[in-house]
């Protein structure tokens, strides 16, 4: 852990403070942890200054002790190794005191022997599978639960439809997905939730990205890691200078730009760097690399949602098979690691001509929900759109289209405006709808969805 960052990620993510038997190297773990969490690589050094200043290093001794253990130094590849003889010596104590705390019931004059069997060989098959205070719901569990759900769901909707601070905002249970449609329908990129996101190359994989990082980051306040495979650093900071002060991306790229219209995009960037936004960039990640990224991320930072930007850059590591065969195997992957960290997981992915998933049918099994950001060249789609909505908007360029939804209908159609010059995307409004101010242009963002705080 004090010389490889990636086993100091894997460590913290597998073992706990209560799997160390020994004070000393339960507090040197704690400590350890403490230091990755502030973004500070545990060094010996580092580990040493920052426990005197805790009062956990008080002399020599407790120096020579971090001194002698930075001294066995193992190769990064036997970190699994290792922590798993951590944990099955703490499995071994936590045995001990199982059979020394039945022994103990055993002597009891009045115990019920056949409970007493049925209990000691849950708790030993617990242990075994290494199931930790896990119970079985029963109808009855669920049943109450389940009341209590919606009786906290209808009080939420309640309160932000007459908040006046609020009007017209969707509770959400996850982070806004920068679409009022979308976030009244999904209530939000939920924790465990895989999100692919699809359209053909420079049709707006990465513009529909960035503008969801400002609904979640700036918006919302929360925090956000982006991978990115493709983009140099000035690429990501001139589509963000763009979305945020809506000049031109090309403007900005050559410099054509007023004293006036070069201090509003300086000042824009104001709003990222209050933001909760952080990003990586690796050309050709696996997924074990995305995965040691995404821990630390979550561990330092926080994030509640990470996106993958994009999955045809991903390193294809498997010989032998199929292009279909390895996208499945990295989307499956992408969705486990969203259940593991309890975060949402986006994944760009690239359309054919055809408007079908390149590389892989099987992708769309291991995700939750499946968009696709079409181009609208007819005018009958365009009326078809409207016409399922009972309504019309006004002039829209793109539609994202539902491919598939687990909590919700898919199937549909969401007009949207992208402004490639801008790089801004949202969602069109009902023709006639809210109206800007005499002068000043409408917002588009004050639609976006607010968790409400339950």
């Amino acid at each position: 852990m004090l010389y490889s960052e990636s086993a100091c990620i894997y460590a913290l993510d597998t073992v706990s403070e209560k799997d160390f038997s020994n004070q000393f190297n339960r507090d040197l773990f704690l400590l350890i942890q403490a230091i990755f969490t502030q973004g500070i690589r545990p060094t010996p050094a580092e580990l040493i200054k920052e426990g005197m200043k805790l009062g956990f290093v008080r002399g020599k001794t407790e120096v020579d002790k971090i001194r002698q253990a930075a001294e066995h130094f193992i190769d990064d590849e036997n970190i699994g190794y290792w922590t798993s003889k951590v944990k099955e010596a703490s499995k071994g104590r936590a045995m001990q005191e199982l059979l020394k705390r039945y022994h103990r019931e055993l002597s009891k004059p009045s115990v019920d022997i056949s409970d007493l069997i049925r209990n000691a060989s849950g708790e030993v098959f617990s242990l075994a599978m290494d199931i930790e205070q896990q119970r079985t719901l029963t109808g009855k569990d669920l049943a109450k639960e389940g009341r209590e759900l919606i009786r906290k769901r209808v009080e939420a909707y309640r309160k932000a439809r007459d908040d006046e601070k609020f009007p017209g905002e969707v509770p959400l249970e996850g982070v806004p997905t920068g679409f009022p449609t979308i976030d009244r329908l999904s209530l939000g990129y939920k924790p465990g939730d895989l999100i692919l996101l699809a359209a053909q190359t420079g049709h707006g994989k990465t513009a529909f990205a960035i503008n969801t990082a400002r609904a979640i980051c700036i918006e919302a306040q929360k925090k956000l890691y982006y991978i990115n495979t493709e983009m140099s650093k000035q690429q990501i900071l001139y589509r963000w200078g763009a979305v945020l002060s809506g000049e031109p991306m090309q403007r900005l790229r050559t410099g054509s730009l007023s004293d006036e219209q070069m201090e509003d995009v300086i000042n824009s960037y104001d709003l990222l760097e209050q933001s909760g936004f952080c990003v990586d960039t690796v050309a050709s990640p696996t997924p074990s690399r995305v995965d040691i990224l995404t821990r630390k991320n979550k561990m330092q930072h926080g994030i509640e949602i990470m996106v993958l930007d994009y999955v045809g850059r991903m390193e294809k590591i498997e010989r032998g098979k199929e292009e279909w065969q390895v996208l499945e195997q990295i989307v499956k992957s992408m969705k486990e690691l969203a259940q593991n960290q309890d975060i949402a997981v986006m994944v760009l992915a690239q359309l054919n001509e055809d408007g079908s998933l390149q590389g892989a049918k099987r992708m769309r099994n291991e995700c939750d929900m499946i968009f696709k950001l079409l181009p609208m060249p007819r005018e009958e789609t365009r009326r078809e759109i409207e016409s399922k909505a009972s309504q019309k908007y006004e002039e829209f360029n793109y539609a994202l289209f539902v491919d598939k939804a687990r909590d919700f209908e898919g199937g549909r159609y969401i007009p949207i405006i992208f402004n490639m010059e801008k790089q801004q995307i949202r969602e069109a409004k009902a023709a006639g709808g809210d109206k800007a101010e005499k002068g000043k242009p409408a917002d588009p963002w004050l639609e976006i969805g607010r968790e409400i705080k339950r």
